[in-house]
């Protein structure tokens, strides 16, 4: 990769074919066919930092050491970043696998997603109703049906509005 983008062969597109050579040869290495981490979508999340690497490593002596530590950690980040996506699709999975005999309306089935997919901020009976485009009165109709059933309860936090979050599972439930 660095040898390639140092060389820079092209007068567009060293970078991408850069991190391309990097991920195929990391495939390989991996003997596998099936890879779920990307090592160029890590440096594109990472691109100022690769780009002072890049060229601090270019700039001074050629020493490759700093390159390859930070190479190295920006894979393991990458893969870090792989299993936290993996992850959350396991929890939803597994949190729909439980619920799936409840009968729940579509208000519900898309307020409870949000909240899977990492619901920013105090889940509220305003916002649920601004974001499910209903009335209050049919928000906290919702809440209160998935409070009764147990997929959510009243958070901890006091204050003024009350909050609800999902329900942590049972040890053994699997959930």
């Amino acid at each position: 990769h660095l040898w390639f983008v140092t060389l820079h062969p092209f007068d567009d597109g060293n970078g991408r074919i850069a991190r391309a050579i990097g991920d195929l040869l990391l495939a390989r290495a991996d003997g596998s066919p099936q890879r779920f981490y990307s090592l160029s979508a890590q440096i594109q999340r990472e691109r100022k930092a690769y780009y002072d690497i890049l060229e601090r490593t270019q700039k001074r002596s050629m020493d490759v050491t700093e390159w390859l530590a930070w190479f190295l950690d920006t894979l393991h980040r990458a893969v870090d970043q792989a299993q936290h996506i993996l992850d959350a699709v396991l929890t939803k999975t597994r949190f729909w696998q439980r619920w799936a005999t409840t009968p729940l309306n579509e208000r519900q089935v898309k307020l409870l997603n949000k909240l899977l997919d990492g619901f920013e901020g105090k889940l509220t009976s305003s916002k649920w109703a601004a974001i499910a485009k209903c009335s209050p009165d049919t928000a906290l109709r919702d809440i209160n049906d998935l409070l009764a059933r147990g997929v959510l309860r009243k958070s901890d936090a006091g204050g003024r509005s009350t909050s609800y979050v999902l329900v942590e599972s049972v040890p053994g439930e699997g959930a």
